[in-house]
């Protein structure tokens, strides 16, 4: 008798994006009718649209402990961990540009009058960098993942090119271990749906 399989339970979509300053208040989900019911607080900012979506990846790091006696190893130790998200941000603003060089999560302020303001940015020194965190939600409102501590690493680089080319902020921020022994990650899921 041929075994059948269960249908499977999709995420799709790319989700939402949102960065706060470090040690802003966690979320308390509420939940209602199987999915997310709640609006973050204020600061929580929306990092808009993505090019194509995010990625979130973890890797663990175990190596061997061997001894003479054995051709196998008699157990493997973890060594290491590490975690990030990376997205392109299709959303091209100085603050977004700001926020990918870690020079913090606030939005820049413009000078002047209406029609005539000017706003600039220049990168922070090294050992000036702003850290944040970093909050995930799926379209369809049964998933959520904290970031606690993120530092943003790697390349920023922006094509400009012909359209319909469009130029991306590149980020892939990068996991640390949050002050007062917290995790690094922290996933929730709506109702049963994810269980």
């Amino acid at each position: 008798m041929p075994g059948t399989a269960a249908v499977p339970n999709i995420l799709r979509d790319p989700g939402f994006l949102w960065l706060a300053p470090i040690g802003t208040a966690e979320p308390t989900p509420t939940v209602a009718g199987g999915k997310f019911t709640d609006a973050l607080p204020a600061a929580w900012l929306p990092l808009g649209a993505t090019e194509d979506g995010s990625t979130f990846s973890y890797s663990v790091n175990v190596q061997p402990i061997e001894v003479a006696e054995f051709l196998d190893p008699v157990v493997y130790a973890t060594v290491s961990r590490a975690g990030k998200l990376a997205f392109n941000l299709a959303n091209w603003t100085l603050s977004n540009l700001r926020r990918a060089l870690n020079g913090g999560v606030a939005a820049l302020t413009a000078t002047g009058s209406a029609g005539a303001e000017l706003t600039s940015f220049e990168p922070p020194d090294p050992g000036q960098e702003v850290r944040a965190m970093a909050m995930w939600e799926s379209t369809d409102a049964t998933v959520r993942m904290l970031l606690r501590q993120t530092l943003q690493g790697g390349e920023v680089a922006s094509a400009f090119k012909k359209a319909p080319a469009k130029a991306v902020i590149p980020f892939t921020l990068n996991m640390e271990t949050p002050a007062g022994g917290a995790k690094p990650f922290k996933v929730w899921g709506a109702g049963t749906t994810r269980v």
